[in-house]
């Protein structure tokens, strides 16, 4: 009788416990919106609505160090540098950038920047290198589809301080012999050789900002071409990859620059020349002349770095 007493008491327990979740009542529901109610405030529904002045007078998170490493600065008494890069300050707003036109730099500070347009795909890519005189370095990194749409498509971006040491050799690329060649040239094999026609390939636009002045490069297809600033693209880019598997799965061979240095390097030697491009955009008003209209000469590859020379660049 007993082994029978303890199975009832347990059926009992478990049927009371299923008669109480039968009558037990259902919330009550929460009646929707009003007709009539703005969409802001009924998915918010039934709370309030926040105080539109409020949007306006709270305080906005400021943007981190590496989004923005020159950010808080004021004119003062300086003049803003003038930039030939045909980028609007609009467009780098649609990058999530601040417009190069605004940035203040003091004593050995820089940027380097580097757009990255493929002929034959809207998705472009933009890299942005800054030095700051207290020896630390950022890059800013971009990359979405460009075209069709009222903003930059499918945009990804990362913000990044570099590690110690490396704004040294960013900073050795202020005297780099490339930064006194024509903005955009027109390769030449010799002069019984017919010049070649681009249909296919990548721009390359590069900028490089220092105190007081910039000078902008745009190299297009040619192997050639875009080996004169290989130096600078390769440190560019290979401190942007890395960051995002979305970003570097643009570079799927990475940032080598090897043939274009090869192409460059085997142009110079058999005679030929990187002359300006007498069909290129003119220059905006304010920026100073660059040495486009100088008499294309033949130049020897690059030295090494301790017979190089050192202009500034401009």
């Amino acid at each position: 009788m007993r082994r029978l007493v303890l199975p009832l008491l347990l059926t009992a327990v478990a049927a009371g416990a299923a008669q109480a979740q039968l009558l037990r009542r259902a919330p009550p529901a929460v009646a929707g919106p009003p007709p009539g109610t703005p969409s802001a405030e009924a998915e918010i529904w039934p709370f309030p609505p926040p105080d539109p002045q409020a949007w306006w007078d709270e305080k906005r998170p400021v943007a981190p160090e590496a989004a923005d490493p020159l950010g808080g600065r004021r004119l003062g008494g300086a003049r803003l540098i003038p930039v030939d890069s045909g980028v609007d300050p609009s467009t780098y707003r649609l990058w999530g950038l601040v417009p190069l036109q605004w940035q203040i730099l003091h004593g050995e500070e820089m940027v380097l920047e580097v757009w990255v347009r493929p002929a034959r795909t809207v998705r472009q890519t933009v890299v942005r290198i800054t030095v700051r005189r207290d020896g630390r370095a950022f890059v800013q990194g971009r990359a979405g589809l460009a075209c069709c749409e009222a903003g930059i498509a499918r945009r990804i971006g990362f913000d990044a301080e570099l590690p110690l040491g490396q704004a040294q050799a960013f900073l050795a690329l202020r005297n780099h012999p490339m930064w006194t060649a024509p903005r955009d040239v027109r390769v030449s094999q010799g002069p019984d050789l017919a010049e070649g026609v681009c249909v296919d390939g990548t721009d390359y636009d590069l900028t490089l900002m220092v105190p007081g002045r910039a000078r902008s490069l745009r190299r297009s297809c040619d192997n050639a071409a875009i080996g004169e600033i290989a130096e600078a693209l390769e440190p560019a880019l290979r401190a942007a990859i890395g960051h995002d598997p979305r970003f570097d799965v643009i570079f799927p061979g990475g940032a080598s620059f090897a043939g274009a240095r090869d192409a460059y390097r085997d142009l110079v030697s058999h005679g030929g020349v990187l002359k300006p491009d007498p069909h290129a955009r003119q220059q905006p008003p304010g920026v100073a002349p660059a040495p486009d209209d100088v008499a294309a000469t033949p130049r020897a590859p690059e030295p090494g770095p301790a017979s190089r020379p050192a202009p500034s660049p401009r």
